[in-house]
């Protein structure tokens, strides 16, 4: 594991109910409707525009592969919000950036994902 993440990635979370763990798509599912609820109040176009930024930006290639892979089997659980920005993500690739975050996140240094 020396130097990044294992290959193996699954991402695992407690359950806020404490009924057990979450883990895979279900967890990259709430973690994506987190993000779009977040940016929601810049309203229509400019939400779906920055979910798919962050999501460039900032997840993990392993988690966007996850998650593309969830999308077209239908995406089920996605925000509207959430489910526009990741089929934007496929059909155009990532948007320009959106905040100063972003920025951040185009250089090339660790740390500079979600997933640690």
């Amino acid at each position: 594991m020396a130097g990044g993440l294992r290959s193996d990635w699954s991402p695992v979370a407690p359950d806020r109910g404490g009924a057990g763990r979450v883990s895979g798509v279900d967890r990259l599912v709430y973690m994506v409707n987190q993000i779009a609820r977040n940016v929601a109040v810049g309203g229509g176009e400019r939400a779906i525009v920055a979910t798919a930024d962050h999501i460039a930006a900032f997840w993990d290639p392993r988690m966007r592969r996850h998650i593309a892979d969830h999308v077209a089997a239908g995406g089920a659980g996605l925000d509207p919000v959430a489910l526009a920005a990741l089929r934007q993500l496929a059909e155009n690739g990532p948007p320009p950036s959106q905040t100063p975050a972003t920025h951040f996140a185009a250089v090339d240094e660790t740390g500079g994902s979600d997933a640690g």
